[in-house]
């Protein structure tokens, strides 16, 4: 408890001192995404000892402190911030939460603007003041700032008292001419589009915000049923015919599948915008159901703001440790402080091989970047050398089988180390759960603690096994946390694993290099067992993306282990393919597609399936072996890269052209 207690008063130390750089002197020390990974686990740790909450805690304000060197101004309606979301998990839990309150939403879609929360007061129409957030109920009196920006209307369209609040950003081409100005005349240059604009309304001589060419989008009326409003979208239109300037990228949505839509559609398109957003905010459009939602200390109920991903986030390196592998391959892993990277907590990254640790310079203590390759698996980039404070250990590769003891050996010609022994339990038992995982066999109730217990006991010690577990029911019976029911149950699932398609079982035998979707190609190109291990070399290279080493590989594996193929067979398991039959088309078959921006006629997952239908690829980045790519309406930096490169281009007219003729 006391760890807890020290934890706490560390977590408001770091927040507290992030927070005074970043909003008071417009000069942050740490990234928006480590500020969000210590403030989630310093919110964790309040919810969970409540008594140890100090009085200065960050959770406790809203916004930053208010500088001594402006006037201050008093929010009539306290100016809060949102609560974030970080994925598509979180985003459908805020949605249950209004339904669990009797609420069947419509939702506003609107782009979070990367810059410096404002609020503008006018009086019968005249401008009167404008404001930042501050702490949410006193904000700087930024007027004399405010007047110097054009799009901020001086005299409204109406005689009329009214609040609205917005966001006061610059574009990115305004930063990159200015900062190019600060390298001619030897000054520092602006880190990016928030701080600019920050430190732009930051300034006492308003001649100096008037040379920044700032810009500014409203979005919120505080107030709308004092002007007889009932929905959030009403009041966007209503603030641009008074002559704001209102965002058009927003959309009215109907439930939250169109909502996750949306930020699918511009986490795609957001790099070509002339602006920087960080997210999508997502607001119950009825007011009368904001109303009944109401708010929390901090943040609405009825709006949150999803975060896009960071690329790379930082954390810290905390140590190194070695695993075997199926082929008792050594891989080094990074273990880490716990980090939110595209929408999952990673604490574990790969770390490849000694020569990967060594190119990069990496030390235990590191504070270190991490990124999902391929959008999927944790791997370090790089480490920050600027922020070793001199405690940081080196790396040293190790000599021994951390699992077995016996000596480590690194093949001719290649990077990796390797644990010689055969029968190293660690090789054993990887083989056995990579076997029963999700994406292979998918036995249900078998799950890595289970299979090493009974891997330990002598249950389980090659893949055949699996299919006569029931015969040491009475010897599982008397292991803690097994009855009749859980028992039966993993029986079940592993019967009903039989009869899986091929190619469940191709991937679940563990081949060097087969991943799941090679799998999935072989079977459906062999359709069953026997014609794959009868095929040579030759006939594996004839099919996309397998070439000679694989293809030696998958010839390797089954000389070498027809024996095992034998007793599956005589144990029941079902070696063919048992899937859809695949068409052909030869627009599409055996060819590499990438979408981007939006097709009116068909979703993402339709066209992801159509082409896969026909044997068709679809992948996420343009590359040199990409063979066309799809491109609708507000496509992204995949469309610039694919000119480049000479690839094929489908526009939409073209991609309907093709669909129609599928159906004929």
């Amino acid at each position: 408890m006391m760890e807890a207690k020290i934890r706490i008063e560390e977590l408001v130390n770091i927040l507290n001192e992030a927070n005074y750089n970043y909003h008071v002197l417009d000069n942050p020390t740490i990234t928006d995404q480590e500020y969000d990974k210590y403030l989630r686990e310093l919110v964790t740790l309040e919810e969970k000892y409540p008594e140890f909450i100090l009085v200065n805690s960050p959770t406790k304000r809203v916004g930053g402190e208010v500088l001594d060197k402006f006037s201050k101004i008093n929010h009539k309606i306290p100016m809060l911030s949102l609560g974030n979301v970080f994925n598509e998990e979180e985003v459908r839990e805020f949605d249950n939460k209004i339904k669990k309150m009797g609420i069947n939403p419509e939702y506003v879609c609107e782009l979070k603007i990367d810059g410096l929360s404002v609020s503008l007061i006018y009086e019968k129409g005249i401008l009167k003041s404008g404001a930042t957030r501050g702490d949410g109920v006193v904000g700087e009196d930024i007027t004399h700032n405010v007047k110097t920006i054009k799009v901020i209307p001086l005299k409204l369209n109406r005689d009329i008292d009214i609040e609205v609040r917005g966001e006061i950003y610059m574009d990115k081409k305004t930063l990159q001419k200015l900062n190019a100005e600060r390298q001619l005349a030897n000054l520092p240059l602006l880190q990016n589009v928030r701080n600019a604009a920050a430190g732009s309304m930051r300034q006492l001589d308003s001649k100096v915000a008037a040379k920044r060419n700032l810009n500014n989008f409203i979005y919120h009326l505080p107030n709308p049923l004092d002007y007889g409003i009932n929905k959030h979208s009403d009041a966007l239109k209503f603030m641009s015919d008074l002559g704001f300037k209102v965002n058009t990228h927003n959309k009215v949505v109907k439930n939250i599948d169109e909502v996750i839509d949306f930020i699918k559609e511009y986490t795609e398109i957001r790099d070509t915008l002339p602006y920087e957003i960080d997210g999508i905010v997502i607001k119950v459009n009825d007011i009368s159901e904001q109303e009944r939602l109401g708010f929390t200390a901090k943040y609405p109920r009825w709006a949150t703001a999803y975060k896009f991903p960071a690329n790379d986030v930082l954390t810290k390196l905390k140590d190194i440790i070695f695993t075997v592998g199926r082929t008792g391959q050594i891989t080094p892993n990074a273990v880490l402080e716990p980090v939110l990277i595209m929408g999952s907590t990673i604490s574990r990254a790969t770390l490849h091989n000694e020569d990967f640790i060594n190119n990069l310079g990496l030390m235990i203590g590191d504070t270190v970047m991490v990124h999902k390759a391929g959008d999927v698996i944790p791997e370090v980039k790089g480490h920050i050398k600027e922020r070793r404070v001199g405690l940081e250990k080196p790396f040293v590769m190790i000599s021994k089988c951390p699992i077995c003891n016996t000596d480590l050996i690194k093949k001719e010609g290649q990077v990796d180390y390797y644990c010689p022994n055969n029968l190293c339990p660690a090789r054993g038992v990887n083989s056995l759960i990579h076997f029963a995982s999700r994406d292979a066999m998918n036995i249900e109730g078998l799950g890595s603690e289970i299979i090493e217990d009974f891997y330990n006991e002598g249950f389980l010690k090659e893949i055949p096994d699996f299919y006569n577990l029931e015969s040491h029911k009475e010897e599982i019976l008397l292991l803690e946390g097994f009855g009749e029911k859980s028992f039966q149950n993993i029986i079940n699932a592993i019967n009903n694993s039989k009869n899986n398609s091929l190619e469940k079982l191709l991937f679940g035998l563990g081949i060097s290099g087969v991943g799941s979707k090679t799998a999935k190609v072989l079977a459906e190109y062999f359709g069953n067992i026997d014609n794959l291990i009868n095929a040579s070399i030759e006939s594996l290279l004839n099919i996309k993306d397998i070439g000679e080493i694989l293809a030696s590989s998958i010839n390797t594996y089954f000389k070498e282990n027809i024996n095992l193929i034998n007793k599956l067979k005589m144990l029941g398991i079902n070696m063919n393919y048992i899937g859809e039959a695949k068409k052909t088309n030869p627009s599409i078959t055996g060819k590499s597609f990438v979408l981007t921006g939006t097709i009116s006629f068909m979703t993402r997952d339709e066209i992801k399936n159509l082409i896969e239908s026909y044997n068709g690829f679809v992948k996420e980045s343009v590359s040199k072996n990409t063979d066309t790519v799809i491109v609708g309406e507000n496509p992204g930096s995949k469309y610039q890269k694919a000119q480049s490169l000479g690839i094929d281009i489908w526009l939409e007219e073209d991609f309907k052209e093709v669909v129609d003729n599928l159906n004929e």
